[in-house]
């Protein structure tokens, strides 16, 4: 008898664009695929705690509908509370017991699917891996420090320490999926498979970031070599059939932080769609 494959599950975020991976695990979780171990990163670790507390379709309620809200992201948010996207709102307001869509927390901890949080440390910029004991009832703060994108967002601190987006520290985590001992992992990116990553939106960002966290912004300005050297590493094990990427052909207008219906709806069925080739793929 072959042994069975340890399986991990990657969503490296990316804002509005992150609304790719919710279409996917819908689609697992209508087709009863489960993981061992899933690996989020920003707006990729909100979509994963949804689909290991098996709550369908609730992404896809944040993106099309919350996120249209002034109180979830908005120029108004950042004037008030210095974040352009009301990490409170979204992971407390919204997602708390008492919320409009509350985390279904006991089937949460019940699933056996491991779970890591990436971010990055503020003051050393070096990277930070949590783990599902860092998530507790009505405390999501781990999705909020990965989501804190630079400059856009303060850094959320946890015990004292200043977080930033995962992103910006290990973006695309298939090595550490591997070396954690899993040999199969689906990767899902939110930005075309082969198209490079640029620096240039990261420079002026990271200019201002320098003030306060030189070492942040270090890595902010070499984010997109990071994220290229790890999708091209990604690319590599997919060819000896250890990882299967999953991207979108097109971007629909989406970005991190502008969106439109119409763009979102069509980024969903297209993560919904690319989603079929996952059983074949566990299976081989």
């Amino acid at each position: 008898m072959t042994e069975r494959h340890k399986t991990a599950l990657i969503d490296v975020g990316g804002g509005f664009r992150a609304i790719f991976g919710a279409g996917v695990m819908d689609r697992c979780q209508e087709d009863g695929i489960d993981f061992d171990h899933c690996y989020g990163v920003s707006a990729g670790s909100a979509n994963m705690v949804s689909f290991i507390a098996r709550q369908h379709g609730r992404n896809h309620k944040f993106y099309t509908e919350y996120a249209f809200r002034k109180e979830y992201a908005s120029f108004d948010s950042f004037v008030k509370n210095h974040n352009f996207a009301n990490l409170d709102y979204v992971y407390g307001t919204l997602s708390n017991h008492d919320g409009e869509y509350p985390v279904d927390y006991e089937a949460f901890e019940a699933n056996p699917t491991g779970f890591t949080v990436i971010a990055c440390d503020a003051r050393d910029g070096s990277t930070k891996y949590f783990d599902k004991s860092d998530v507790h009832y009505d405390d999501f703060d781990i999705m909020k420090a990965s989501s804190a994108v630079p400059v856009a967002c303060e850094p959320y601190e946890i015990d004292g320490v200043p977080y930033y987006d995962g992103g910006i520290a290990d973006p695309v985590p298939v090595q550490k999926a591997l070396d954690d001992g899993y040999d199969r992992v689906v990767l899902i990116l939110t930005r075309q498979k082969d198209v490079p990553r640029e620096q240039k939106k990261d420079i002026a960002p990271a200019r201002i970031l320098r003030r306060t966290w030189p070492e942040a912004a270090e890595r902010l300005l070499n984010r997109y070599q990071t994220y290229n050297d790890e999708v091209a590493l990604a690319k590599e094990y997919e060819q000896d059939g250890r990882v299967l990427i999953l991207a979108p052909d097109s971007l629909y207008g989406l970005s991190t932080l502008s969106k439109s219906f119409e763009g979102l709806e069509r980024m969903y069925r297209a993560g919904y769609a690319a989603a079929e080739a996952i059983p074949g793929f566990l299976a081989g």
